[in-house]
């Protein structure tokens, strides 16, 4: 029996999958069975933040498999302290973390974070969370419908919690703002929702306004943190300091892990929160090891020069290509190019594919870039030129 039909037969169909199969991975190559290579420029939708393959996140992963991969969380577990040691120190922030397996589950703690603050530090009960159109939360039933984006709210899943709501623009916040609201939920880049960023004016006086009236700032950094927009967290390029920080994809470079950060240290009692798997060795482990090489490119200036090479590539492309292209947008190395329409939006991705580089879709008609931040001049310079050329096949 063949792959696709042992998938196809086994698996429940919730992905529109390419049956191209990727059986080995260097860096930002990816090599299939029947030996072909592409450069990735997805990396796995932003989680292999250090490539495939990594020496350091292999031998630690290796190690720690040779000594414990799992106790449960009624124990202390080392590098599970070790990290979050390492999440507060590098952010900044006077805060504590819960770790959790994704980024729905980041989002599920910061929200559970926030009920349980407006139901204790308020004489009424407040519960509401605010989010913004096109935004994006994640796959559970509550995260799902934190989403500002109307598509993911099908009836097949109704109903849905109570207490969400999503306002157009930053400004509209304002409006929506009443006695039962609790939080403010934000993507300071919106990845899902077209590669977008927020105005760091609009988000600064938002969250100074939330503060004066006690109700709390969720920053959602699934995918914009670790590095990924140039600091560790969007937040510090906001130059912000949220109640609540998520975070996931890129922390753990592909070994499953989500982590809700709080400043809120004493919110949550024994048995009000728990994961089976989350925070265990292994994901810990990769966790640390992780920070440990993009902290030390940060530090040596390589992800800037990484930066630099990639928004040079991708202006050109705008430049050369303004028939297809109408903006680049995005921070850092969470980029995307805005189609023109969804046709060429979704040519210009097969296309891509079909030579050999593989990039993303998100809204807004948006081609969207996440590399590995580890990804070397080379492959940048060959995922592009493989890009230059599937633009010249449409």
């Amino acid at each position: 029996m063949t792959l696709e039909r042992m998938d196809r037969n086994y698996v429940l169909s919730t992905y529109a999958r390419n049956y191209t199969a990727f059986v080995r991975g260097e860096g930002s190559t990816l090599y299939t069975d029947d030996g072909r290579d592409f450069i990735d420029f997805g990396s796995g939708i932003g989680v292999n933040s250090i490539g495939h393959s990594h020496p350091e996140l292999t031998d630690a992963l290796c190690d720690q498999a040779h000594k414990i991969l799992h106790i449960s969380n009624l124990q202390v577990i080392e590098p599970q302290a070790r990290l979050a040691g390492r999440l507060v120190e590098l952010s900044g922030y006077d805060m504590r973390v819960f770790f959790g397996n994704s980024g729905a589950e980041a989002n599920e703690a910061a929200i559970k974070i926030a009920r349980k603050y407006g139901e204790t530090h308020f004489e009424k009960k407040r519960f509401k969370v605010i989010t913004l159109k096109h935004s994006f939360h994640g796959r559970t039933i509550t995260t799902v419908k934190a989403t500002g984006q109307g598509k993911f709210h099908t009836p097949f899943f109704a109903p849905y919690p109570d207490g969400f709501s999503y306002e157009p623009t930053i400004e509209a916040v304002y409006g929506a703002l009443d006695d039962e609201t609790a939080a403010v939920m934000l993507e300071l880049v919106q990845g899902e929702g077209g590669v977008q960023p927020l105005d760091k004016a609009a988000v600064q006086d938002l969250a100074h306004h939330l503060r004066e009236q006690g109700i709390l700032l969720i920053i959602d950094e699934v995918q914009t943190g670790v590095y990924r927009t140039g600091k560790f967290l969007a937040s510090q390029l906001y130059e912000i300091e949220p109640d609540i920080v998520t975070l996931a994809k890129g922390l753990g470079g592909g070994v499953p892990i989500g982590a809700a950060m709080t400043r809120l240290k004493d919110i949550f009692s024994p048995g009000d929160h728990g994961s089976t798997f989350g925070g265990n060795y292994l994901s810990t482990r990769a966790g640390l090891t992780v920070l440990d090489v993009l902290e030390r490119m940060d530090d040596a200036g390589e992800l800037a020069q990484t930066q630099l090479l990639f928004d040079e590539k991708l202006s050109d492309v705008l430049r050369r290509h303004g028939d297809r292209f109408e903006d680049l947008v995005g921070l850092g190395l969470m980029r995307g190019l805005r189609a023109r329409d969804p046709e060429t939006q979704s040519a210009i991705i097969d296309a891509a594919f079909a030579a050999g580089v593989i990039v993303l879709k998100a809204g807004r008609n948006t081609v969207r870039f996440l590399p590995g931040l580890t990804i070397s001049s080379d492959e940048i310079t060959e995922g592009f030129d493989r890009f230059e050329k599937a633009l010249h096949t449409l």
